[in-house]
């Protein structure tokens, strides 16, 4: 099979041409390193590194027939890429020509991406929701006088033991409703939402919100950094255990998710329902489970892909590189599916809840945890 080059123009049709739910599928793989990925990534690919990607397709594309584009930093490694998926059975690739430097001459910023950039749609949600917000200055004023707040930071684990507004605690998007009434137990407690910037600050709090919570929410401006402009300081470490929630916070977590599935028009999928998605010629379906990585290594649905909620919801091409897809999402309680799922449609994404309890699933294999970072 010969590897066929196409121009911006190509992927630019293909990343408009239909609608997510419509099952128009494209794969886009970023096949630089880490490093060069962090550095900026304009088309919201999924990073696969070349060292990674014979070991790691199948998982982030499990369709063999799916048209898929790859990308470099235009120093040819996404034709060796080409070379490892057609051993590997892959039947339509492409090679981006230029890679990322021919995507951004003239103008390729404000060309189209593969996913909705978290600001972006953070942004657009503040925009039509009403999310409130308050200043650092008004958050310290509240900490000076003592007042009955909780501060709840809702990045992952590793960047809240980095540096977080003092007194927070870390709780992600999607653990915001199975554990809301162990870290907030009382009902007349202002809640304060953070984290880096905008995206999951603003997603958190209209969980709450959207939830119906009885608690005043909002998100705190700008996160982190806006308290470091202020010329205070952050802490560090304090890092959550992540203990089993109790059994009074589930069963509220439960109740207010189920405004979140009216409120979305959520639907659900059983395992019969699964496997005939997984039959079907010409689209693909991603099973994930969104707990925390530790809770899905002691046992999972067998098939399914760690992805913890709360960076499913805000980067979700960091685990769903096949634009088009199908997304079943998995937990214990249904409560963090339910979540993750709210966002994941109001993102574009065709998305159902698995009725599956996790109680059932069977031991951990020996599949390596495909979590996005």
């Amino acid at each position: 099979m010969a590897i066929k080059e196409i121009h911006r123009a190509t992927l630019q049709t293909w990343l408009t041409e239909g609608s997510l739910s419509q099952g128009v599928e494209t794969g886009l793989l970023d096949l630089r390193n880490e490093a060069d990925f962090a550095k900026g990534h304009p088309l919201f690919a999924t990073n696969v590194p070349l060292r990674r990607l014979e070991a790691e397709a199948s998982a982030f594309v499990p369709r063999k027939d799916t048209r898929l584009v790859l990308v470099d930093g235009g120093h040819k490694i996404a034709h060796q890429g080409a070379e490892i998926l057609e051993r590997l059975g892959y039947t339509d690739i492409n090679v981006l020509r230029g890679g990322i430097p021919g995507w951004l001459d003239n103008g390729g910023n404000g060309s189209p991406t593969f996913d909705i950039p978290g600001v972006i749609f953070a942004t657009a949600v503040q925009d039509v929701d009403g999310t409130p917000g308050i200043t650092v200055d008004e958050l310290a004023a509240l900490q000076a006088r003592k007042a009955d707040i909780a501060i709840l930071d809702t990045r992952t684990p590793p960047e809240f033991e980095l540096g977080h507004v003092p007194g927070a605690r870390n709780l992600p998007v999607a653990e915001l409703l199975q554990r809301f009434l162990d870290y907030v137990p009382s009902p007349d407690t202002r809640v304060i939402v953070s984290c880096a910037g905008l995206p999951r600050a603003i997603l958190g709090a209209q969980t709450l919100i959207s939830a119906g919570v009885p608690n005043e929410v909002v998100y705190l401006i700008d996160g982190t950094p806006a308290w470091t402009r202020s010329g205070r300081e952050l802490e560090s470490g304090h890092a959550e255990t992540f203990a089993h929630p109790s059994s009074k916070a589930v069963e509220f977590g439960l109740k207010v998710a189920e405004k979140l599935v009216r409120r979305g028009g959520l639907k659900t999928i059983d395992r019969a329902g699964i496997d005939k998605w997984s039959a079907e010629s010409g689209r693909t379906t991603y099973v994930l489970d969104v707990r925390l990585p530790h809770e899905y290594a002691q046992g999972h649905l067998p098939g399914a892909l760690s992805s913890p909620g709360g960076q499913l919801i805000a980067v979700s091409h960091r685990t769903v590189a096949v634009r088009g897809a199908r997304i079943v999402l998995v937990d214990d309680t249904g409560t963090r599916a339910k979540t993750t799922a709210f966002w994941l449609a109001r993102r574009g994404w065709e998305v159902r809840v698995h009725t599956h309890i996790q109680a059932e699933a069977e031991k951990a294999d020996t599949r390596r945890e495909f979590e996005p970072s």
